[in-house]
């Protein structure tokens, strides 16, 4: 079902209950005045009746002559009296007998003073009467043919205007419904012509306030994170193939070189080298596009559990030692640690690794002395590190890029990379909550602060 039609049949559904709700409390509400009014006519005809016996001295007969002379017998109230031992005093008509008083009756009225209480459709009333030291019991009975005749009538206006309103209620339901979901349906023809080609397009986001509003604005957000991811993979397809075309090129050339012609043992084992050394790049490069796809993961896909830094820091410094020993990093700790807690956080301990070897690489390779000091302090809330140099250091007008997957500066006549170090070490410092700035200054060196929130 259509959200058009269930907002129809929801508006028509609701506004019919409290119709009737309020037909209801107005039919109800006619129907027990009706019923109160005529009980209070009967009891004031039947009053007006013994007086005109007791204190008129009205003949009996005469009353019962008019009762009887009256055109629809039903309509006219009938009035009997009763002493309090049950004799019948006055009846206007015996042989009808409407109520059929009957002791018990006469009794429960003494006690409760007053009765009310219907016979078929006809109200009947039995009350106490006193009257000059007599006490006598009155009933009356008729049927409130023009009350009820009224009843009826508001009953059938009431349904008809019911009826009425519920067709006109489901027809405006249905307009409305219609007018405030044709931005939505403008909305799904717009999305229908957007696809990878066109991810720039965007649907009208109206007035910006109401809820459709919302929707258009949290779709546009989601279309400008997939344009940008769509770019990013472009980005990130074209810079892979650029990198790896580069030294499979270089070992293309160098094993064609080789076996044009024979060579020396010398010359085979330089080639060997020059290939062996292009190997390790798309080795490295491999390695660091899987950590970068790691480290790209949603944060609940990774593992997290304590660690602490000063650990993790060690370990990393051991690997890149295991694999660069021409290389010099030293470990500081700025502040001797009173509390594991102050140097322990909830993380990945294989991509924080990763980042630390990356940030202890770059200050090495980056330095003519290849040394890098990396420290370690914190304060009440946060662990710091900073990762220092006395390298070449980063221009200014790069700063602002390095974090840039691929992207290489004036230092990459310095020393080969491929661009993927930096930004891998940031997005996952940012998969911990963590931060990273950097200080640099050209020929004096570069430092990376990174700061966590330790548990």
């Amino acid at each position: 079902m259509q959200i058009r039609t269930r907002l129809t049949l929801l508006f028509t559904a609701l506004t019919a209950a409290i119709l009737l709700a309020f037909a209801l409390i107005v039919y109800v509400s006619f129907s027990r005045t009706r019923e109160d009014e005529y009980y209070k006519r009967l009891k004031q005809q039947a009053t007006i009746k013994a007086n005109l016996l007791f204190d008129t001295k009205i003949d009996p007969g005469v009353l019962q002559l008019i009762y009887k002379n009256t055109s629809d017998p039903l309509f006219q109230e009938e009035v009997a009296i009763y002493d309090t031992g049950f004799h019948l005093l006055y009846h206007d008509a015996v042989d009808i007998d409407k109520v059929k008083e009957t002791r018990d009756m006469i009794d429960q009225t003494i006690a409760q003073k007053e009765l009310r209480f219907y016979v078929k459709d006809m109200q009947v009333v039995a009350f106490v009467y006193t009257r000059k030291d007599h006490t006598y019991v009155i009933t009356a009975t008729a049927k409130d043919g023009n009350g009820l005749a009224k009843l009826a009538a508001l009953r059938n206006t009431l349904l008809v205007v019911f009826v009425g309103a519920i067709v006109l209620i489901f027809w405006a339901g249905r307009f409305l419904a219609r007018q405030s979901l044709n931005p939505v349906a403008a909305m799904v023809d717009k999305v229908k012509t957007i696809t990878a080609t066109n991810l720039d397009f965007r649907v009208a986001e109206g007035n910006r306030k109401d809820e459709i509003a919302s929707l258009a604005i949290t779709f546009n957000e989601m279309l400008n994170r997939l344009e940008n991811s769509f770019d990013a993979q472009k980005h990130f397809v074209s810079n892979i193939s650029h990198e790896l075309r580069t030294p499979l090129t270089a070992m293309l050339t160098e094993l064609q070189l080789t076996v044009s012609k024979e060579r020396s043992n010398e010359e085979y084992k330089a080639a060997i080298t020059h290939i062996i050394g292009d190997t390790k790049k798309i080795i490295r490069l491999s390695n660091s596009l899987l950590d970068l796809a790691k480290a790209s993961y949603d944060q609940t896909e990774i593992a997290f559990k304590e660690l602490r830094i000063d650990e993790v820091l060690l370990d990393a410094r051991n690997d890149v030692l295991h694999n660069q020993p021409d290389v010099s990093i030293n470990i500081r700790f700025e502040k001797e640690i009173e509390n594991d807690d102050f140097v322990s956080v909830q993380g990945n301990e294989y991509l924080l690794k990763a980042a630390f070897s990356n940030l202890m690489e770059n200050g090495c390779k980056f330095s003519a002395n290849k040394q890098c000091t990396a420290s370690i302090s914190y304060d009440q809330q946060h662990v710091i590190l900073h990762f220092t140099d006395t390298g070449i250091g980063i221009p200014p007008d790069e700063l602002a890029h390095i974090f840039t997957p691929f992207y290489r500066g004036k230092n990459k006549q310095f020393t080969d990379g491929n661009g993927i170090g930096l930004p891998l070490t940031q997005k996952i410092i940012g998969l911990h909550n963590g931060t990273i700035t950097v200080h640099s200054k050209e020929g004096e060196g570069t430092t990376f602060v990174v700061t966590f929130k330790h548990v």
